[in-house]
C-alpha cells in the first residue's frame, strides 16, 4: 500500500525541478533554460545572482571602488561609453587594471563616436597573452568580420588563441573565399556541426552560393538541417536571403503547402520536403500519408530524404516506427545510402533508433556512415564496437574499445567493462610542494581569487581556464590542490579532470559535508556515491549556485519543489529562504530524490532522468520501449539532450565515487541495470 500511495503522489508531481532544454547562443557560450549541466567552461548553476553597484548616484567618495568596478562592468555590458570612461577614471590605480581598461574599451567598441582602434590595439599590446586581451580580440574580430575588413582580420585572427567562437570560424573562412580560396569542405564541416547561426556565418552560406562554390543542393540542405535542428527564425533567414519566401508558408503551415500539386522545379520540392518535416514534428501519420501521396512526384534521392525527414521527429518522439521510416530511407538510397544528406542530428538519432530496437546491423551502418568528426566522438566508437561484437567481429571491437578505455568518461568506463575488467581508482600522484609554491604566485589565478570575492565566477572561471592551457598534468594537479586550499571546488575538480597520465581522484571527486551526506543518505536508504554524483553534476559543490530558472544550492532545488517536499517530509517550520542552507538543501534534494527512486522501483537511470527533466517524462520515456533495454541504451536514447547527458555523467560519477567509497572495482552497467516497461 505504501509504495502504491507513494506512486499515485509521485505521478501527479508536476515537472518543476526542470523542463525541456532550449538552447540559445549569446558570444559564443551555449546557455541552457536548465541547470546541471557543464558542457562548457562556465555552468549555467554557475550563473550566479551578480552583485549590482546600482547607478552610483550621489557623493562619489560614499563608495568602494569595487563598487565603481561593478558599476563599469554594466556599463559596458549596456555600451555606454561616457559612463564607463567616467568610471575608468575613477579606477586609477585598482587591482584589476587590465579588466578597468576592457571595459572601457568594449562600451565603446560598437560605436563609431567613442571606438579608436589605436586604443584596442595598445590594449592588446598592453596585456598580450592574457585572457582579457584574447577576449577583446575576440569582440574586436567580430566586429572587423561585419565591416569586411578582412586585412586586420587576417592579421589578428591568427594571434585567436581560444578560436572557440563559431561566427568567427565563418568569418575566418568567408575571408579565404574573398581571397579566391576554396573552403567549401571546410564550409560543410563546419555548418554541420555548429547549430548557431551568427551573422558571419549567413554571409559565408550566402557567398559560397553565390561564387559556386556551394551548389543548389548544398544550399537546400542549410535551409532543411535548419529545420531540423536550429530554429524557425534562421530557416526563414536563409530562405529570405534566397529569395525562397515559399519557406515560410512550408513551416507556418505544412499541411496547405502539401495540398497543392508539385511543379517540376527542384525548389518547389526542397520546399516540400521541408513541409513535410515541418507536418511530421505535429502528426507522422499524416506525413507519412501525405508523402505516400506524392512519392511519385519526387525523384528517388527526394523520396529518400523524404523519408529522413519524417524518421527524424519520430526518433526524438521515441515511436516505436521510427526506425521503419529510417529503412525505408536507407532502401530507397539503395548503393548511395551511406551518403543520404543529414543533419548531424539526423545521422545519430538514425542509430539511436537502431538501438532502441536492437537493429545492430542499423546501428553498424549508420554509425559508418556518419562523418569522420562525429563517427570518432566515443560514444559512436563505443556503438560500433558493440555493434561489431554481435556480429562476431571481436578483434575489431576489441580495438575500438582500447581506442576509448582510458577515457574517464561514461563511454571510456564501458569500454573497460566490454574488455573484461571493472571501474577501479588509478593510483594517486602526489602534488609537489614546489608547484604549489609556483602557484600561489600565478597571477591569472590572483585575478580569479579577485573575481570569485567579488562574486564574478563567470570571469573568474576564465582567467583561471587561461592559465591551465599548456600546464602539465603535474602542474594541473598542483592547480586543483591550489583551488582545492582556496575553497574552489568547482575549479579543482574541472582542472585536475583535465590531466591525461597520471591523476588524483579526490581531486576530481570531492566528498563535502560527509558527515551530513552520510546521515541524510542513511536515513533515506540512498546510495551516497549515487547523491555526490549527483551533486557533482547539478552544482560543482558551489554551495550559492543558482540557476536561471531559480534552482538553488548544492542539489539545485526548486523554490516549488522545495515546499513540496518539505511538506511532505514534514519539515517543521520551512522557509524557502532555508532552500540555500547546506543541511536543507541536502535533506530536500534527497528527499526528492528518494520519492522518485521508490516510483521506479530504485532504478538509478530512470530516477536520475526524473530528478532532471521530472518524473513524468522519465516514466514517458520507459513507457515506449518496446522491449527491455540495457540501461546504456536508455540513457543515450532520452530526447532532451541536457538530460541525456545528465544521466550519463551521474552515474559516471557515481560509479568513481562508489570505488572510492568502497575502494573495491566497481560496474557501471550493472549500475545502469535493465530498463524495461512495468
Amino acid at each position: 500500500m505504501l509504495k502504491l500511495l507513494r506512486f499515485d503522489w509521485i505521478v501527479r508531481l508536476p515537472s518543476i525541478k526542470r523542463r525541456q532544454c532550449m538552447p540559445f547562443v549569446l558570444s559564443g557560450v551555449c546557455l541552457c533554460l536548465l541547470s546541471g549541466y557543464f558542457s562548457v567552461a562556465v555552468a549555467a548553476t554557475e550563473e550566479m545572482d551578480v552583485p549590482r553597484a546600482g547607478n552610483l548616484t550621489g557623493d562619489a567618495g560614499a563608495f568602494t571602488d569595487d563598487q565603481r568596478f561593478l558599476a563599469l562592468r554594466d556599463a559596458a555590458a549596456k555600451e555606454d561609453g561616457p559612463r564607463a570612461q567616467e568610471l575608468a577614471s575613477q579606477l586609477a590605480g585598482y587591482s584589476l587594471p587590465s579588466y578597468v581598461d576592457y571595459y572601457r574599451l568594449k562600451a565603446n567598441l560598437r560605436r563609431p563616436a567613442g571606438f579608436n582602434a589605436e586604443d584596442v590595439q595598445h590594449f592588446l599590446t598592453t596585456y598580450a597573452g592574457t585572457a582579457i586581451a584574447d577576449r577583446l580580440r575576440n569582440d574586436w574580430l567580430l566586429l572587423l568580420g561585419k565591416k569586411n575588413d578582412w586585412s586586420t582580420f587576417d592579421v589578428q585572427y591568427p594571434q585567436f588563441v581560444l578560436k572557440d567562437d563559431a561566427q568567427l570560424k565563418c568569418y575566418a573562412l568567408l575571408s579565404k573565399l574573398q581571397q579566391g580560396g576554396n573552403v567549401a569542405e571546410s564550409a560543410r564541416s563546419l555548418l554541420t556541426s555548429a547549430k548557431p547561426y551568427g551573422e558571419g556565418c549567413y554571409s559565408l552560406v550566402n557567398n559560397l552560393v553565390s561564387t559556386g562554390q556551394f551548389s543548389r543542393a548544398d544550399m537546400w540542405n542549410q535551409i532543411r538541417w535548419s529545420a531540423e535542428t536550429r530554429s524557425g527564425t534562421v530557416t526563414v533567414q536563409l530562405g529570405m536571403m534566397f529569395n525562397q519566401s515559399n519557406v515560410i508558408k512550408a513551416l507556418d503551415k505544412p499541411v496547405s503547402y502539401l495540398m497543392k500539386p508539385l511543379d517540376s522545379s527542384v525548389d518547389s520540392h526542397e520546399i516540400a520536403l521541408i513541409a513535410l518535416g515541418a507536418l511530421a514534428k505535429v502528426d507522422s501519420d499524416k506525413a507519412v500519408n501525405v508523402l505516400e501521396r506524392m512519392s511519385g512526384s519526387l525523384t528517388r534521392t527526394e523520396r529518400a530524404v523524404a523519408w529522413t525527414q519524417i524518421a527524424l521527429p519520430a526518433a526524438q518522439k521515441l515511436q516505436p516506427e521510427a526506425l521503419s521510416y529510417w529503412l525505408k530511407a536507407w532502401d530507397i538510397a539503395g548503393t548511395s545510402a551511406p551518403d543520404l544528406p543529414l543533419s548531424v542530428d539526423g545521422y545519430e538519432w538514425r542509430v539511436r533508433s537502431a538501438l532502441r530496437n536492437a537493429d545492430w546491423t542499423m546501428v553498424k551502418n549508420g554509425i559508418e556512415a556518419m562523418p569522420e568528426g562525429l563517427r570518432s566522438e566515443p560514444t559512436w566508437v563505443y556503438w560500433l564496437g558493440r555493434a561489431y561484437l554481435n556480429q562476431g567481429q571481436r578483434e575489431a571491437a576489441m580495438v575500438l574499445f582500447q581506442s576509448i578505455a582510458t577515457q574517464s568518461q561514461f563511454y571510456g568506463q564501458l569500454a573497460v567493462e566490454e574488455l573484461g575488467q571493472k571501474i577501479s581508482i588509478p593510483v594517486i600522484t602526489a602534488v609537489p610542494d614546489t608547484e604549489l609554491v609556483k602557484l600561489s604566485a600565478n597571477a591569472g589565478f590572483q585575478r580569479a581569487r579577485q573575481f570569485y570575492a567579488l562574486n564574478l565566477r563567470f570571469e573568474a572561471a576564465r582567467e583561471w581556464n587561461w592559465e591551465l592551457r599548456k600546464m602539465t598534468d603535474s602542474q594541473l594537479l598542483a592547480a586543483a590542490e591550489f583551488a582545492r586550499q582556496n575553497g574552489f571546488l568547482d575549479r579543482m575538480l574541472a582542472t585536475s579532470d583535465r590531466t591525461k597520465v597520471v591523476s588524483d581522484y579526490t581531486q576530481r571527486y570531492p566528498m563535502p559535508y560527509r558527515s551530513i551526506m552520510t546521515q541524510a543518505t542513511q536515513v533515506l536508504g540512498l546510495d551516497v556515491a549515487w547523491v555526490y554524483g549527483l551533486i557533482r553534476q547539478e552544482s560543482r559543490f558551489i554551495t550559492v549556485a543558482r540557476s536561471n530558472v531559480g534552482a538553488s544550492g548544492l542539489m539545485q532545488v526548486m523554490p516549488a519543489t522545495a515546499r513540496f517536499v518539505a511538506n511532505k517530509m514534514k519539515l517543521v517550520n520551512f522557509v524557502p529562504s532555508q532552500v540555500n542552507d547546506i543541511e536543507t538543501n541536502i535533506t530536500l534534494g534527497t528527499g526528492y530524490l528518494s520519492m522518485i527512486a521508490s516510483s521506479f522501483n530504485g532504478s538509478q537511470a530512470l530516477a536520475t532522468a526524473g530528478y532532471n527533466a521530472g518524473p513524468s517524462r522519465s516514466r514517458s520515456w520507459r513507457n515506449s520501449l518496446q522491449q527491455p533495454v540495457e540501461g546504456a541504451i536508455f540513457a543515450e536514447t532520452i530526447p532532451f539532450s541536457e538530460t541525456r547527458g545528465y544521466v550519463k555523467n551521474v552515474l559516471s560519477n557515481a560509479t568513481y565515487y562508489a570505488a572510492l567509497f568502497e575502494n573495491v572495482p566497481q560496474s557501471l552497467k550493472a549500475r545502469l541495470g535493465t530498463i524495461s516497461k512495468d
